[in-house]
């Protein structure tokens, strides 16, 4: 994109912003009146460990969550690492904002508390094995007859058809199946699960919450609520649709499906695995760390040349108007190799906002906490209020502030304020409930 034009659409979205984002120090609205985006909306959980992440953005939105749970309670809370004070981080995380009551749904009492608490609520999450519900009598069919707007949706590992459907799984699986993960070796040759970003389990709550709220949507138009279904597999291959798309594409005859422009209609590896050969859109070593240069149009790369008082290099070689990495071209990425380790990190940085050209950090998931751009940007919900350390929502909303979620709920912990609260149960009521074992 021109220079002109990137000006152009700079200046519409600087203009476009309200007072307040432009001036941070402008006092945020007053929120002792203001209802968070999500308020009025109430879900009924039934989960056990990583799909409950479906709901965490909505609790953080400020939607009534309401965690079902058995008397013994989702093992979340002793899976994984790190345990904070003799409770996991991914309950912490995952379940931030819920409340927690305790049904044993064994017992007829027990089945017919669910369906009051249904009466009234938007939407119900099955984040279990498909059919977890049905076999108490509350699956979908039984319910939508309680509330007929109700929105129904069952999150498991690998759906509810096809041959995987009744296979049992942790969230590493639907990585491994979507091919985002690499099997490595170690130096005795044992195969190992490598570092890699988690994807099954953190992209299902897009997709699904994304669907959840359009149904919503619909239902209080219509009246009329649905059943929808969610495998974590098919949301990490969605999530990795360029890689999945290229080697589709790649599947069709060269003269139909051809490389770039800049790389001479060639075709190179597939997705990020056509980056090794880079040269101007390539890692860097820094005089203390490492950058990303990203100058594949060549605006940005002339922009780069002038910055560093080396115009020779770009009357050498001033490649494409678009999209052109300078693959495989070794002379240059030794010479900008020896560029970049005279300016550290931060300088870098500088320069790229002064002259022009486009230039990263590289972090770490360690230190990213330290880098400047994260700390304004980002809202941490503290251990001391919270339980452990955690990021908050990432989306904000200009002239707001989110309410804070509550900390990761114990189990049954809201038992008798839902009871309670929502239901209208007296003491006399409670105690009822409390002595048929209802609760656990």
């Amino acid at each position: 994109m021109g220079q002109d034009v990137r000006a152009g659409i700079n200046f519409w979205l600087v203009s476009a912003l309200p007072d307040t984002f432009l001036n941070p120090t402008k006092k945020v609205a007053d929120m002792s009146n203001q209802r968070p985006p999500l308020s009025g909306l109430r879900i009924i959980e039934s989960s056990i460990l990583g799909p409950a992440a479906i709901t965490t953005a909505f609790a953080d939105l400020g939607a009534d969550i309401i965690k079902v749970e058995t008397p013994a309670g989702d093992y979340i809370r002793e899976m994984t690492w790190p345990i904070i004070e003799g409770v996991s981080l991914m309950h912490y995380h995952l379940n931030r904002g819920k409340k927690s009551i305790t049904l044993d749904l064994k017992k007829p009492e027990a089945q017919q508390i669910y369906k009051d608490l249904v009466k009234d609520a938007d939407v119900v999450i099955e984040a279990s094995k498909p059919g977890a519900l049905a076999k108490y009598g509350l699956g979908y069919e039984e319910l939508k007859k309680i509330n007929p707007k109700l929105v129904f949706i069952t999150v498991s590992g690998y759906g509810m058809t096809g041959p995987y459907r009744d296979m049992p799984s942790h969230g590493i699986a639907y990585d491994t199946w979507s091919g985002a993960v690499i099997p490595a070796y170690d130096e005795q040759g044992f195969c190992y699960i490598p570092e890699h970003v988690g994807i099954g389990i953190n992209a299902a709550p897009l997709f699904g919450g994304l669907a959840v709220l359009a149904a919503v949507i619909r239902a209080r138009e219509t009246g009329e609520g649905c059943f929808m279904e969610l495998a974590q597999s098919d949301a990490a291959a969605a999530f990795d649709w360029y890689r999945n798309e290229s080697h589709m594409a790649y599947a069709r005859p060269e003269d139909v499906v051809t490389g770039n422009k800049a790389d001479g209609y060639k075709r190179r590896p597939v997705a990020t695995a056509g980056m090794k050969e880079g040269v101007r859109y390539q890692l860097y070593e820094s005089a203390d760390g490492h950058v990303l240069f990203m100058a594949s149009e060549q605006a940005f790369w002339k922009n780069f040349c002038e910055g560093v008082g080396r115009m020779d290099l770009f009357e050498k070689w001033p490649g494409s108007k678009y999209a052109d990495h300078a693959r495989g071209n070794r002379e240059l990425q030794a010479v900008l190799r020896d560029i970049f380790k005279t300016k550290t990190t931060k300088e870098w940085l500088d320069f790229s906002v002064k002259i022009n050209t486009p230039i990263a950090p590289v972090n770490t998931p360690k230190n990213i906490v330290d880098d400047p751009q994260f700390q304004d940007r980002f809202k941490i919900l503290h251990h001391e209020q919270h339980g452990a350390d955690m990021l908050g929502f990432p989306v904000q909303f200009v002239g707001e502030q989110l309410p804070e979620p509550a900390k990761a709920p114990t189990v049954g912990q809201h038992s008798e304020e839902v009871l309670r609260q929502v239901l209208g149960y007296d003491d006399a009521k409670i105690a009822e409930v409390r002595q048929k074992g209802v609760l656990g």
